[in-house]
C-alpha cells in the first residue's frame, strides 16, 4: 500500500533533526548543525503571541534593534527527578476477625487447635504498614475468617515461616535489597511462656512476614522504581501484579520456598545477569591489583610504550576464550618488550571486533576502558543489579520475534525465533537530546521520506536566515504551507506567527532522514532511520543524534522487520517517490537502555553509562529502603 505523507504526519520528527549531508553542498543541516553547535542551546520554540521586536517590514535585514531570539523563550527537554518513594499505610486489622471455629483455632493446615496455637484474634492489634496493593491483598486474605494463619503454628514459627525468611534473605542474589523484605522473628522467653504475650508476638510476625512476602512477589515481577518517577525520558505502563492468590498459594504449597522463587523472572536474559551477579559476588578479586593502562594518547600500529605490557596482560584477562584460543601462540612468544607489533595488532584488532569497536588496531581511550575490564568488580555488581530491575520493566517473555536497541551499546539487534538475526551500529540522542527508554511495536517502514521540519527548528533556527532572506527556503528546495496550502517562502510573512506554516525537505540524497525509515508511533516522535552521514558509525562513541535512533543498516532492518528482502527493500526504494508499506505483524520494539547486558552468547557486556541513568536508579533504591525502614 502507498500513500503520501501530508506534513502534519512528517512533522513527527520533533525529536529527530539528525542527518547531515555530504560536503559539496551547504544546506540546512549544515547550518543547524553549526548554529547548534556555537549556540549550545536547547529547543526553542517561539510564543506565536510574542510580539517582534524591531520593524516588521523590514524584511531583508536584521537591522535596528531586531532580536529575532527575543521573543522565543527555550523549551525544556524532559528532566529527571527527586525520586519519592510510595506511600506506605497502615493495614486495616480491624476485620481480621476469628475463624469460624468456636472454642478453638485454626492452625496452618485449617484444623480446628486448642493446643496453645497463637490465638487469631490478636491480629486485629497488629501493627503492619504496606502499599495500597499489598495492604488491598492481606485485607482479603486475613478479614476472610475461614482463612488459617501461615507462617506460624504451635508456640512459634513453622517451617513454612522459616522457609519464606530465607528466600527473602537470600533476595540479593535476584537484584533485590534483604533489607526491603527483613523480618526479625519473635523473641519468646521459654522460661516465661505468657500465653497472650507469646500470641501477639506471633501474630504480628505473622501479619508482618505476609506484607513481606507480598512486597517481594510485586517487587521481583514489576521492580522496586516506577521508572515513570524517574525521568520524563523514562516511558512505561508499569505492570500490575496480581496478589490476592499469593498467600492462599504460600499456604497450599508443598514447597513455599520453590514456590516464591518461581516468582522471579526466568527469561533467558534475566538468568545470564543473575549467573553473572552471583560469580562476581564469589569471585575474591579484593586483593587483585587492578590493570591500569596509561596512555596520554593514540597507540597505533608500529609505535612503541611500555603499555604494551600491560594491555597484553588486559586482553589475556578480559578477552574472550575463543580470542585468547585463536591467538596462544602471541599470548606465548610475547616476552614483555614495548614494541606495539604486528602480532599484537592482530590481537588487539579482534578483541576490537568482539566488543563492538571500531577493529582498526588503534588504541584510544574506549579500547583502554573495555580491555581493563571498565568497571571495578564493585561497579560491575552495580551495573548489574540496576539491569535486573530494568528488565523487570520490560515484558519478562520478549517475544520470538522483536528488535531490541540498546542505547550504552549503541547497537541495534533483530531477532526471530528468539535468536539473533541481525546486528548493527547506531547513532542514539546526545547527553542533551537523550532517547527515551520505551517498548513499542514496529508498524511501518516508509521509503524516500520527506522530513517535516518541527516548529521548534523552524523558529529557533530558520527564522533569523528567513528574516534576513526570504528566498532562503526557496532556494535550499524546502516546501512550504502556509494552512496547508503550498506557498514560496518569499511570500510568508515571516515576522508573523508560524503557528499554521510547516516546512518539509523532500525526499533526496541530502534527506536528513536518508532513503527510509522505520516507524513504532509514539508519543516521543522516536524512530529507526537512514542518514546521509555514514562517518559517525565508526565512532566508538555515537551518543550524537537529536533522539532518534540512526541505523548503520537500514535496508538489513527494513527487510527483516517486513519479511522481505534487502533487494525487495532496493526496489521499493528506487521508485523514488515517499511511500510507505505496513509490517506484516507488528513487531515489538525495545528502545532500551541497559549498561550491562547479555550478548547472543549469553557473556554479559558492559557499557559507559552515557546519560548517567544509573545513577538515578541506585538512588531511588536507597530512597525506597529508607521509606520502607522508617514506615516499619
Amino acid at each position: 500500500m502507498k500513500f503520501v505523507l501530508k506534513s502534519a504526519v512528517s512533522a513527527l520528527a520533533l525529536s529527530c533533526v539528525m542527518g547531515a549531508v555530504p560536503a559539496h553542498a551547504y544546506t540546512l543541516m549544515d547550518m543547524l548543525r553549526g548554529d547548534r553547535a556555537r549556540s549550545g542551546q536547547s529547543t526553542i520554540i517561539m510564543d506565536p503571541s510574542a510580539p517582534v521586536r524591531g520593524n516588521p517590514g523590514n524584511r531583508n535585514g536584521l537591522g535596528g534593534d531586531i532580536d529575532p531570539e527575543a521573543a522565543m523563550p527555550k523549551v525544556s527537554s524532559p528532566r529527571y527527578y527527586t525520586y519519592k518513594a510510595e506511600t506506605l499505610q497502615l493495614v486495616d486489622t480491624t476485620k481480621f476477625a476469628d475463624p469460624v471455629v468456636t472454642g478453638a483455632v485454626a492452625d496452618v493446615s485449617g484444623s480446628a487447635t486448642t493446643d496453645g496455637a497463637p490465638q487469631r484474634h490478636f491480629l486485629t492489634e497488629a501493627k503492619v504498614r504496606a502499599n495500597a496493593d499489598v495492604a488491598k491483598a492481606l485485607q482479603a486474605y486475613y478479614g476472610d475468617g475461614k482463612n488459617p494463619l501461615i507462617w506460624v503454628s504451635g508456640e512459634g514459627v513453622n517451617e513454612r515461616g522459616k522457609a519464606a525468611l530465607t528466600v527473602l534473605a537470600d533476595a540479593a542474589s535476584v537484584g533485590l535489597d534483604p533489607a526491603d523484605y527483613a523480618v526479625s522473628e519473635p523473641r519468646i522467653d521459654p522460661a516465661n511462656p505468657a500465653p497472650d504475650v507469646r500470641d501477639r508476638a506471633l501474630t504480628q510476625f505473622e501479619l508482618a512476614l505476609s506484607s513481606k512476602v507480598l512486597a517481594y512477589v510485586q517487587d521481583t515481577t514489576r521492580g522496586r522504581v516506577d521508572p515513570n518517577k524517574l525521568s520524563g525520558y523514562h516511558d512505561f505502563q508499569r505492570k500490575v501484579v496480581k496478589l490476592d492468590p499469593v498467600l492462599k498459594l504460600s499456604r497450599m504449597s508443598p514447597d513455599v520456598a520453590a514456590y516464591l522463587s518461581s516468582r522471579n523472572p526466568d527469561s533467558t536474559q534475566f538468568l545470564a545477569l543473575k549467573a553473572e551477579l552471583a560469580k562476581l559476588r564469589a569471585a575474591d578479586d579484593g586483593n587483585e591489583a587492578p590493570i591500569t593502562i596509561s596512555l596520554d594518547g593514540l597507540l597505533r600500529p608500529g609505535d612503541s610504550s611500555p603499555e604494551v605490557a600491560n594491555i597484553v596482560k588486559a586482553i589475556q584477562k578480559n578477552g574472550s576464550e575463543e580470542l585468547k584460543t585463536a591467538h596462544a601462540a602471541t599470548f606465548a612468544a610475547y616476552t614483555g618488550g614495548s614494541d606495539y607489533s604486528p602480532e599484537i595488532v592482530s590481537l588487539v584488532e579482534d578483541f576490537q571486533k568482539e566488543h563492538g569497536l571500531k577493529p582498526d588496531g588503534v588504541i584510544g581511550q574506549a579500547t583502554v576502558r573495555t580491555m581493563t575490564g571498565g568497571d571495578t568488580n564493585a561497579s560491575k555488581i552495580d551495573k548489574l543489579v540496576v539491569a535486573m530491575e530494568q528488565a523487570r520493566w520490560l515484558p519478562e517473555d520478549l517475544g520470538p520475534r522483536y528488535v531490541m536497541i540498546n542505547q550504552p551499546a549503541f547497537m541495534a539487534y533483530y531477532y526471530n525465533d528468539s535468536k539473533q538475526q541481525l546486528a548493527m551500529r547506531t547513532v542514539v540522542g546526545g547527553k542533551n537530546n537523550q532517547t527515551y527508554f520505551f517498548d513499542d511495536e514496529i508498524e511501518t517502514v516508509e521509503f524516500n521520506p520527506f522530513w517535516g521540519v518541527p516548529q521548534s527548528i523552524i523558529i529557533n533556527e530558520m527564522l533569523p536566515k528567513l528574516r534576513s532572506d526570504p528566498n532562503y527556503l526557496d532556494q535550499m528546495g524546502y516546501e512550504v504551507e502556509v494552512g496547508g496550502h503550498a506557498v514560496p517562502s518569499s511570500s510568508v510573512d515571516w515576522y508573523g506567527s508560524t503557528q499554521n506554516i510547516s516546512v518539509r525537505q523532500p525526499p533526496s540524497s541530502d534527506n536528513a532522514l536518508g532513503e527510509l525509515k522505520i516507524l513504532f508511533p509514539n508519543s516521543h516522535a522516536i524512530y529507526m532511520h537512514d542518514t546521509p552521514s555514514k562517518s559517525f558509525f565508526k565512532r566508538d562513541m555515537r551518543a550524537l543524534s537529536h533522539g532518534c535512533v540512526r541505523l548503520s543498516d537500514p535496508r538489513a532492518m527494513a527487510a527483516a522487520v517486513l519479511g522481505t528482502t534487502v533487494d525487495e527493500v532496493a526496489k521499493q526504494i528506487a521508485t523514488g517517490q515517499n511511500h510507505a508499506v505496513k509490517v506484516p505483524q507488528k513487531i515489538p520494539v525495545y528502545v532500551s537502555y541497559f549498561t550491562a547486558w547479555p550478548n547472543k552468547d549469553g557473556v554479559i557486556e558492559y557499557f559507559d553509562d552515557v546519560y548517567g541513568r544509573d545513577a538515578y536508579v541506585n538512588k531511588a533504591f536507597d530512597v525506597t529502603t529508607k521509606s520502607r525502614e522508617a514506615q516499619i
